[in-house]
C-alpha cells in the first residue's frame, strides 16, 4: 500500500537504514534522490520512501519493497520541488509495516518536518513516555517518530532553534536527514557512531548521504564527512554548519567496515574496501591454513578473502557464486527467510572445488544458521577440506546502537566456544580475527571505535532487554 501525500505548511525502534538529503533548485531532486537511494539499498530492503519540499509544502510517497518496487514514474513526477530526503529501511525498533516507513512526517506550528533516520536511540522508552506526557499519541512504533515529534513540539523560533534544544536529549546513535518546506537539515550523533558525508552537485546544489558511493551514483563531488555532533542547515543562504555540545569521545561502528557499508564508500576517513583487504591480511598471519585455495562468502567477504589470499601466498579462487537477485540473509527480516535464502544466494562450483583444500573466508558468524549450510554445500561439490576464516571477532553481545545482530541468546558465540562453533558447523577447522587485529586494519584508535559486538563495553548505558519491538508494547 502506498502512502503519498501533499501536506500544506502548516497541517493539523531502533533502525539502521541509508539516508539521503539533496538541496538541488532547479534540478530534479526527487529523481536524484531515488538513484541515491539505488546506491543505499544494501542498507535496508524493508521500505523505502522520499519527500520532496516545493518551498510551500511537502510531497512525501512511502511504500514496502526495494527502492525499484516503491517508486514509478508516476510516483517520481508528483514529487516536484527544490530539496528532498530519501531512506530505506532496515528495521531495529518496530516491526516491518508500512505505518513505520520513512521519511516520516510530524506537524508543528513551523508546519510539516519530514525525518529519516539511520540508528537507534536507547532511550527510546523514556522518549515514548515523553511524548505520552505532551498528549500525542504516535502513529507507528519507533523511536524514529518519538523522535520528529519530540522535535516537533521543542520550543523555538525556527527549526535550528529546536534542534538545538532538542537533540542534546537523545541517547544512542543517529544520523538524521530532515526536512522543511524551505529547507534541508542534517545531524550526526555526537559519537560519529554512524556514517554521513556531505557532496556536491555539478550544478552547485549539495548532498548529505549515509555513505559517499550515492554521491558517486548520482554525480556529486565528495568533500567531506559531517563531523560528530555537527548539525547542517542548507538553504537558499547556503551551508549553515553548527556544533551539538560533545564529550570529544568518538564510538564508529567497527560493524560499517566489516559488513553494511558499501567497499567503495569512504568512511571515517578510509576506503572500505582497502580496510576489508588489511582484515584479510591481518587474519592471515593470526589464523594461518594450509590450502589449495582461499574461497569468499560474497560479497562482503572479497577483499578480505583477496587480502588473505596475497598475504598467504595461497591463490585466490571463486568457488561461490551469488546469486545477486537475492537480498543479503542477514537482513532479511525474518529468521525463516534467512535460513531458506541460503541455497537460492550461493551456488557452489564443483569443478573448481572437487578434491581441494578450501579456505573460506566470511566477515562474521552471527547465529550460526547460514554457515553450516554453506560448508555443507562445499563438501557436497567435493571439497576434501573446508577451513573458515572470519574476519571480525566472535560476535558475543548483542547491537544497541542500530544493528539488529540479533538477542544475546541467539548470537552462537555468545554460547560455545570457538572449537564448539567448529564442531557445529562441521568445519576442519575454524579462525577468527582478534579484536586487535581489526583495530589494526582499521587504523584507528581502539578509543574511537564501538566494538562493544564483541566485548560487551558499550559506549553508553543501555537497557539490555529492550529488543527491536519493545515500542509496541
Amino acid at each position: 500500500m502506498s502512502h503519498s501525500l501533499a501536506l500544506s505548511a502548516p497541517t493539523g525502534l531502533r533502525e539502521y537504514c541509508g539516508v539521503i538529503g539533496v538541496y538541488a533548485p532547479g534540478e530534479d531532486v526527487a529523481r536524484l534522490t531515488y538513484f541515491g537511494l539505488y546506491a543505499l539499498q544494501h542498507r535496508g530492503q524493508e521500505s523505502a520512501g522520499i519527500a520532496t519540499a516545493d518551498g510551500e509544502r511537502l510531497h512525501v510517497h512511502t511504500r514496502m519493497g526495494l527502492v525499484a518496487q516503491v517508486f514509478t514514474e508516476p510516483d517520481l513526477s508528483r514529487l516536484v520541488g527544490h530539496a528532498a530526503i530519501g531512506h530505506t529501511r532496515y528495521s531495529t525498533t518496530g516491526s516491518s509495516r508500512v505505518e513505520n516507513a520513512q521519511p516520516l512526517v510530524v506537524d508543528s506550528d513551523l508546519g510539516p518536518l519530514a525525518l529519516g533516520h539511520n540508528g537507534n536511540l536507547v532511550n527510546a522508552s523514556a522518549l515514548r513516555e515523553e511524548v505520552a506526557e505532551l498528549g500525542v499519541t504516535p502513529s507507528g512504533t519507533t523511536d524514529s517518530e518519538l523522535l520528529g515529534l519530540i522535535c516537533a513540539r521543542t520550543p523555538g523560533a525556527d527549526w535550528l532553534a529546536r534542534l538545538r534544544t532538542a537533540l542534546p536529549r537523545l541517547q544512542g546513535a543517529f544520523c538524521l536527514v530532515l526536512l522543511a518546506p524551505d529547507r534541508l537539515l542534517a545531524v550526526r550523533d555526537p559519537l560519529g557512531i554512524r556514517p554521513l558525508c556531505l557532496g556536491r552537485l555539478p550544478s552547485g546544489g549539495w548532498v548529505v548521504a549515509s555513505e559517499s558511493c550515492a554521491l558517486d551514483t548520482i554525480g556529486a563531488t565528495f568533500i567531506r564527512e559531517v563531523d560528530p555532533g555537527e548539525l547542517l542547515q542548507i538553504d537558499a543562504d547556503g551551508v549553515h554548519s553548527e556544533r551539538l555540545p560533545t564529550e570529544g569521545r568518538r564510538a564508529a561502528c567497527s560493524f560499517e567496515h566489516i559488513y553494511f557499508a558499501r567497499p567503495d564508500s569512504i568512511v571515517d576517513g578510509r576506503l572500505v574496501y582497502a580496510v576489508r583487504e588489511r582484515m584479510g591480511q591481518v587474519l592471515a598471519r593470526e589464523a594461518p591454513a594450509e590450502g589449495d585455495m582461499v574461497i569468499a562468502v560474497p560479497d562482503a567477504s572479497i577483499p578480505a578473502a583477496i587480502g588473505y589470499a596475497t598475504e598467504s601466498g595461497i591463490p585466490f579462487r571463486e568457488g561461490l557464486v551469488k546469486n545477486r537477485y537475492i537480498g543479503r540473509t542477514f537482513i532479511q527480516p525474518q529468521q525463516g527467510q534467512r535460513t531458506g535464502d541460503v541455497a537460492l544466494k550461493l551456488n557452489p562450483l564443483p569443478e573448481v572445488l572437487a578434491g581441494k583444500r578450501v579456505v573460506v573466508v566470511d566477515d562474521s558468524i552471527v547465529r550460526g544458521t547460514t554457515t553450516p549450510r554453506v560448508v555443507a554445500q562445499l563438501r557436497r561439490a567435493g571439497a576434501r577440506e573446508v577451513h573458515m576464516r572470519i574476519s571480525s571477532p566472535p560476535m558475543r553481545w548483542p547491537c544497541y546502537l542500530g544493528v539488529d545482530t540479533a538477542p544475546i541468546e541467539q548470537l552462537i558465540a555468545a554460547r560455545m566456544s570457538v572449537p564448539e562453533i567448529c564442531a557445529h558447523i562441521d568445519a576442519d577447522s575454524l579462525g577468527y580475527l582478534s579484536e586487535a587485529g581489526l583495530v589494526e586494519a582499521i587504523g584507528l584508535p581502539a578509543s574511537t571505535l564501538c566494538n562493544a559486538c564483541f566485548h560487551g563495553r558499550y559506549p553508553m548505558p543501555v537497557q539490555a532487554e529492550q529488543d527491536k519491538l519493545a515500542l509496541e508494547r
